[in-house]
Formats: structure tokens, sequence, C-alpha cells
């Protein structure tokens, strides 16, 4: 059945209609959904796209139209933009070219009555010398002309200080003189220097007038100048983001050019792809290149709205819904609360103490970076010797206690009657650990062997924590934190990283556990990786990508979550995450998606099916669920916050000093401690004597090693160090080896027992 017909195109009106657009040479022309409005030519992969993903845009104030045969045409704005378009008859073709005629004569009119006439230099970027030239001459003269009303203003302000303050002698003199014969003389003193005040005050009014006639002149000018400024820094941007894809594009073209067929390795068609003038521009829609792309995984699963019947209230579960869920989403809210009520605590006045809200701002030292990393590629991160202008005044043991940010997750999660429940507030939590890195691109100190850490927040949070340093090469930190509200958290993270030249690629190893006291659920998950880009050259940024398991070890459910690495030719949202949790059957019961620097939300599944096949043939999931809701939001950073290294508010106590704390305790280092006082000189010192005191103390212990080894064990020497606070189990419930609190650290801090620590700073 053939389509209707579009009308015949009139001024002012919108056009729509399908065109066939070239790709590129292995997919050819393509079919696309193109709309013509307000003097912008759009497109779309389907009529469905339109409410929300816009394949490209181009303004035809600015493009050429041309016409190549019966049913081609070509629309280009300079280069940066070029589409080929077939239309399926010439009937079509001249419809289109007539309504794009007119709806940039309209453009290219409209354009013209909001230019300011009066402007003297084009309000375009000048093409030539000679245009910038004009524009900078002008600007030069006017400057130059304001340069002098401001010497004026200043003059007459000197005028007005002097004639004003003989003004008041005459006047405090008239105030204490006699009658007599001086009246008539100090009388006309005084009057002279009032005349004098009064020519110099219009002087300055004057002067005042004619400088801001002038900047009012030329204020409309100035405004269009940097406007025009704005639109060149714009498309700069837009070609360098249009040839960094076009690089990225080539460098995954020469990578996957020994899988794609053999007929399409043909140097002819090479050549012609790579011409500047050929169909195949780099303007083009992303997903049209998206073989090559391996970095980006097609969706898994799709989520739609779950149907109306789900919404409404009934006495029993919908069919389909086990008898857990077989709640709406807002009775879940009213089960959890009406299963968990709190009440009310008696008010106590209780002293808290005042934690502090800054630190001393980051100075800004100059560092030749290539001088340092040129001859650490390769290697692993923690055996380079690093300078302090690289770190950030917190050590790795501060950045562990630094998960505990939003406790307030783990403390709902304990209140949940459900374990699925439960397990969406875990899965939360540990996204947020990744929130306060999105800025945060200084290294952390490593920590010395044996140093310690603690964080009592008992009164404040509920809940306190301790990591030690339990190993130095690998290096691996242990943490446990126990909370009032129910749950305890332990980790050990051993961190392997690898500069690449461009990019710092940091995997944490080991293992995260989570231990609630009521239901005994516990859960276990492991870290994804973090790459820090731009080492050498450009703004630094990082990324988390990997995909982790929260494993409920006793229930069997479980929390797949993905995230997804940051691709120029992704569609979705940069720093996503998704995630879906299934109980032991595999069924599942909740969608987890947000970002992990800004917010999480979870919602229901009532209904799953299998939906269309994606990119790669794999099918995916349709899940019906009911609407979102928020389950964690990220605190805004405090004020200054980008001069204070990004730390978040909680960051900005980590290192304040605490009496009573262990001799190891992170705050009493004195290179992080000089370091933040801005005393980089003196830190590095300070750095290297510590480094090399913990070389001493190794070797001391290998030596001791060997006196006591038994003959076969005498070549082996090994680093006999125990940790002090943790002891190395095995879990039977997760099935992993770790070191776990062995308790009495809180207890020595409250009897002052701290003869047992290490010196080791």
């Amino acid at each position: 059945m053939s389509e209707p017909k579009p009308p015949t195109p009139t001024p002012g009106d919108t056009y729509k209609g399908w065109l066939f657009k070239w790709t590129n040479y292995i997919k050819g022309y393509q079919r696309r959904w193109f709309v013509l409005s307000n003097g912008l030519l759009s497109y779309y992969r389907t009529q469905a796209e339109m409410g929300h993903t816009c394949r490209g845009t181009i303004n035809l104030a600015t493009a050429n139209i041309a016409v190549e045969d019966s049913c081609n045409f070509v629309i280009s704005n300079g280069g940066a933009q070029t589409y080929h378009l077939k239309a399926s008859s010439e009937v079509e073709r001249q419809r289109w070219i007539t309504a794009l005629e007119l709806a940039k004569a309209k453009a290219v009119r409209m354009q013209a009555e909001s230019d300011d006439s009066g402007d003297d230099c084009p309000t375009l970027p000048p093409t030539s010398g000679q245009g910038g030239g004009c524009r900078n001459s002008e600007v030069q003269s006017t400057l130059r002309t304001l340069g002098s009303k401001v010497e004026d203003l200043s003059t007459c302000n000197d005028l007005i200080a002097k004639h004003g303050s003989a003004l008041q002698r005459s006047l405090s003199e008239l105030e204490g003189i006699r009658p007599g014969g001086d009246m008539g003389e100090k009388i006309r003193q005084v009057t002279e220097r009032a005349t004098l005040f009064r020519i110099t005050s219009n002087a300055m009014i004057n002067a005042c007038r004619d400088f801001l006639t002038l900047a009012q002149t030329h204020s409309k000018r100035w405004q269009k100048a940097l406007q025009v400024e704005r639109d060149q820094r714009i498309r700069l941007e837009e070609t360098l983001e249009q040839l960094a894809k076009q690089h990225n594009h080539l460098e995954r073209a020469f990578r996957g050019a020994t899988v794609l067929p053999p007929s399409f390795s043909n140097p002819a068609i090479d050549t012609k792809g790579s011409g500047g003038s050929g169909k195949g521009d780099a303007s083009d829609e992303d997903d049209e290149n998206e073989f090559f792309d391996a970095m980006e995984d097609p969706a898994e699963f799709i989520t739609v709205p779950a149907d109306p019947k789900y919404h409404r209230r009934s006495g029993s579960n919908v069919s389909g819904i086990s008898s857990e869920l077989g709640m709406d989403d807002q009775s879940l809210d009213e089960q959890s609360l009406a299963s968990n009520p709190e009440s009310p605590q008696p008010l106590e006045v209780e002293l808290v103490r005042q934690r502090r809200t800054r630190i001393p701002d980051k100075p800004n030292y100059s560092l030749n970076l290539w001088s340092i990393m040129k001859n650490c590629i390769g290697k692993e991160l923690s055996k380079i010797p690093m300078p302090v202008n690289f770190n950030e005044p917190l050590s790795m043991l501060q950045r562990l206690s630094e998960d505990l940010e939003y406790y307030e997750l783990l403390d709902k999660a304990a209140k949940c009657q459900s374990s699925l429940e439960q397990l969406c507030y875990v899965a939360a939590f540990t996204v947020s650990s990744y929130s306060t890195t999105v800025h945060r691109t200084g290294k952390p100190f490593n920590p010395l062997l044996g140093e310690t850490f603690e964080l009592d927040r008992l009164r404040e949070c509920g809940y306190r924590s301790l990591c030690e340093q339990v190993s130095h090469h690998p290096p691996a930190a242990a943490h446990h934190a126990i909370s009032e509200r129910g749950w305890t958290l332990r980790q050990e993270i051993a961190l392997a990283s690898k500069f690449r030249g461009k990019y710092l690629s940091i995997m944490p190893l080991g293992s995260i556990q989570c231990i609630f006291e009521k239901s005994n659920n516990h859960y276990s998950w492991k870290k994804v990786t973090t790459t820090v880009h731009n080492i050498i050259v450009g703004k630094l940024w990082i990324d988390q990508s990997g995909e982790i398991d929260v494993v409920n070890h006793r229930t069997g459910d479980r929390c797949h979550l993905k995230f997804a690495p940051y691709s120029y030719f992704s569609r979705d949202v940069a720093r996503k995450v998704t995630g879906v949790v299934t109980d032991k059957d595999g069924k599942a019961h909740y969608v987890l998606s947000g970002t992990w620097d800004e917010k999480m939300e979870f919602s229901r599944i009532m209904q799953s099916s299998k939906g269309e096949n994606g990119t790669e043939g794999k099918q995916r999931t349709v899940y019906q669920t009911l609407k979102a809701k928020e389950i964690w939001r990220k605190n805004p950073l405090p004020e200054g916050a980008e001069t204070m290294y990004y730390f978040s508010s909680l960051a900005l106590t980590l290192n304040e000093p605490e009496e009573g704390v262990a001799p190891t305790d992170s705050r009493r280092r004195p290179d992080q401690r000089l370091m933040e006082a801005g005393r980089w000189d003196e830190a590095n010192a300070e750095k290297q004597r510590l480094e090399e005191k913990q070389r001493i103390a190794r070797r001391e212990r290998e030596r001791e090693a060997v006196k006591v080894a038994s003959p076969t064990e005498e070549g082996t020497h090994q680093d006999n160090y125990q940790a002090l606070w943790f002891k190395k189990i095995d879990d039977a419930m997760s099935g992993e080896t770790m070191h776990v609190y062995s308790g009495g650290y809180w207890e020595a801090k409250d009897q002052g027992g701290w003869d047992i620590c290490p010196d080791i700073f």
C-alpha cells in the first residue's frame, strides 16, 4: 500500500516525510524520517523517535542545497555536515527542494532582521585578516577612548577631594571666627572655594555622562561580538568532536579490519570512503558505525510501564505475581513503614562535636608531568615514587572510610522485611561509594604498613569504623564498620594499577561484605575498575566501568549491576548504571537504574517477557514495571569544593586532628599534614623519609624471618608482618579468605593502651 503524498509546502509550514540518507559504503542509503521546522532540518530513525532521540540537525540559514539528479540532492553547511539524500521519486524530490528553499529564505530573512544594522564590521566571524583587523582596531580605539574618559574621571575625583577638603577647612574657620573685620574676607574665601567645588562637581558629572553614553553606544556591538566569539567557539568544539569521532572510528576500523568480510577490503572503496568528498561523512549518526564499537554492549533488557491493572488495589494477588510482591508500589512503602515503626526516642541533650567545613585551599604549583610519567609506562603505580603534587591530603584508608558517606542506605536496609527490597538498598549503597570520585583526580597517599584510621561517628550517625594497612606489597587494607542500627560492613581491598600512557587503570581486588544482624542476611560484592583518562594531555577525568554481582549468601538473591563505560558513540546518559534484582530461581523482581555520580532509582517488576532481538541478535527481556522511585541521591558538594580537592563534607573532616587516636592513625602522618597545610616541598621531603624508614623496617623483618626459618626455607626471605587489629580467616558463608577485625582497638583507646602500636611515623 502506497503512503499518502504530503501536501505542497508553503512558507511557514512544518514539512515532514521519509527520505533515504546515505550512511556509509557498507550500509548505503538508509530510510530516515525527516522534519523541517523553523529553518532546521532534523532526522530520526523512526517517527517514534521524534519525542526523545534526534539523530542530526542542520541549520538551513547557512546551508547550500544542490540537486544531483532526478531523485538525489545534497545539503551541506560548509563541510562540518553534509547530507546526501534521495527521494522516492522526482516529484517528491521537487517537493522537498521547494520546502527547503522556502525555509532557507525565511531563515536568512529572520537572521538579517535580528542583526544590528548600526555595526560597522560584519557580525559573522571574519573570513580574512582584514575583517579581524577591522574589529580589532575598532575595539582598540574604543578602549583608548574609554581609557581617556576614565583618566578624566580620576582627575575630577582628585580635584573634588582637594577642593572639598579646602571648603571644609574654610567652613570650620568661619564657624570659629568672631564678628569683626575678617568676616567679609572669610566669607569671600568660602564663596570662591564653594564655586570651585561646584565647577569640579559639574565636570565630574559631565565626564560620567560621557563615559556612560560611550559605554551604552558600544554595548550592543560588544554583546554581538561576544556572541560571535561564542558561536565560533561552539563551531570549533563541534569540529573537534567530529575529528575525535573520525579518529576513534578509524582506530576501531583498523582493529576490526581482520574480521570484516573480504569484499570490504577493496582499496578503491577504502580510498573513496576516506576522502573528504566521500558520502560517508563524519556527521552521520553514531549508530551507523556500531558494528565497530566493542566497548558498547546492547542493553540486556527494556523497561516499559506496567499495565494499569497492577496499580489498582486488590484483596488478592495479581495472577503471575508472587505473594511477596502482590501489592502496588505505594503499599510497599506503607508495609515497610508499618512493619518497622520507629518509636519516638526521648530527647537527649548531648554535645556533638562541630566538625570543620573547610581546609586550606589547594596551592597552584606547576610540575613537569611528562618528565615523571615517561619512565612509568607499564609499571604498577604502587611501586612508582610519586611527589605529593599528584596526591590529595588523604590516605587510602580514609578513602575507604568515605564509602560510609551514605550509611543511611544500610540503616534503611536493616529495617526491610523483604530480603529482595533490602538487596535494592545494598546495591544502591555499592553505587553510592563511587559518587565521591567523579572530580577526585588526586591520588590518595599509599598507607604505610601498620597505618590505621578510625572514624568514630557513634554519637552523630550510630556507627564507627576502623581501617588498617595489613600488607604493603601488594598494598592491601582491611576495613571494619559496625552500626548500632544492626549492620556490619567489612572489606579487604588490594589495588592493582597500570599506567598505559594515555590513561591509568586501577583494579580493586578483594571483596566487600555486609551482614545484617536481625535477618542474618550476608551480602558480598567486588568493586569495578576505575580509569583516569588524559594523564599526559588534556583535562583529567575519571570513569567507572565493569559489572558487580551483589549476592545474598543466605537466600541466594542476587543483584547484577552494570557500569557502562563512557563512549563517544553511546546514546545513553554518561556514567550510567543499570541493575536487576533476582531471586535464587532467577526470577527478576526489581530494576535499578541511574548514574553513579548523581542518583539511583528502583522499580518493581510486575511482568516480564522476551522482546525483540538486539543489535547482535541477542533476545532482550522486556520488564513491565511500576513507577520508578528514587532510592539514593548524591549530596551536594560544599561551597568552594573546587579549591579543596573537590572533597565532600565528610572528606573535609577525615583528616581533622582528634585527641586519643592511635599513634599509627593517618591523621598523625606528617607528610599528609604538611601537604594539607600547603607546604608541599616539606611534604615531599617527609614522604621520602617515611618511605625509606618503611623499607628499612621491612628489610629488618626479612632478616628476622631468615634467622628463624628452617634450612629448607632459608632462601624464601618472606615478610612475616602480622596485622595488629585484624586477622585472616576463611569465611564459611562466602567462601572467601580475608582479614576481619579481631577486636581490642576501641578498648585500647578507652584505656589509652597504645604501647603495642609500632613506630611508623
